[in-house]
């Protein structure tokens, strides 16, 4: 993909959504690459004994997997200077084919001279589970300036 341009970029352009999958098997990679082995991402009675609805996903997953709709959009993962989330609600992982479905989206919030733009993102799985999160992306053709 074309990396996005500054100059093709306006406030209030929708982001386009994305769809993803997560399932029990998703959360066994993300714990061996992670090192985070918290049995409420893999065990019920752990999951339903902390007092979660069932196993969740790993927080910093559903972060990387909010960041896919960014990335996909600037057209380049290191247009990225800036990116924060807020979690709201676990993603709850039913033990089943389907896993759960994860919509993602944005907006371009703000547009600056600089050559960046501000995005806000949101992840949503039944419910809001990642909001109030934004990303700082530098678009293609503007350098900054000293």
């Amino acid at each position: 993909m074309t990396p996005r341009t500054h100059e093709s970029v306006s406030v209030g352009d929708a982001l386009p959504a994305r769809e993803v999958r997560v399932r029990r098997a998703d959360l066994v990679r993300y714990a061996g690459a992670s090192g985070d082995f918290n049995p409420i991402h893999w065990n019920e009675r752990a999951a339903a004994e902390a007092g979660l609805p069932g196993v969740i996903a790993h927080g910093m997953l559903t972060m990387a997997l909010t960041g896919t709709v960014l990335t996909a959009w600037a057209g380049d993962p290191r247009a990225i200077i800036e990116f924060t989330t807020r979690f709201l609600r676990p993603v709850v992982v039913p033990d089943d084919e389907a896993g759960a479905s994860i919509t993602l989206s944005g907006k371009v919030r703000e547009k600056h001279d600089d050559g960046t733009v501000r995005v806000n993102v949101v992840a949503t799985a039944g419910a809001t589970t990642v909001g109030r999160a934004s990303a700082v992306i530098r678009l293609a053709g503007r350098t900054p300036q000293p």
